[in-house]
């Protein structure tokens, strides 16, 4: 099984957090498994962008992002070209980096 690791979040996982994942499994769905409390405000139906990442390593090795999660991309706060929504992206065969962003563009947190 590939292996995860989560890079420190101030807020979300200050020590950072590595895990292994199925693959086929999204990216949101292994973190919240193993106690990542990444932001998902759509529910994880690809209508926001709350659950941005940047796929630090292992980026080439999960399929590409289709059309509706790139439109959505645009809006995402610090884009850069290896981010995700992590709520669209599956694991592949191989390891990943993958670093949670300091903000989103959610206007309304239930854990704020």
């Amino acid at each position: 099984m590939p292996q995860v690791v989560v890079l420190p979040h101030e807020e979300l996982c200050p020590e950072g957090a590595v895990f292994e994942a199925e693959a086929g499994v999204t990216v949101c769905d292994a973190a919240l498994a193993n106690g990542v409390e990444i932001e998902h405000a759509c529910e994880k139906s690809c209508a926001c962008t709350t659950c941005h990442v940047v796929v630090r390593e292992g980026f080439d090795s999960m399929e590409e992002a289709d059309e509706l999660e790139e439109d959505l991309l645009d809006k995402a706060w610090g884009l850069e070209p290896e981010s995700r929504l992590s709520c669209q992206s599956l694991i592949g065969d191989k390891d990943l980096v993958v670093e949670i962003p300091k903000y989103t563009l959610n206007q309304v947190s239930e854990k704020h």
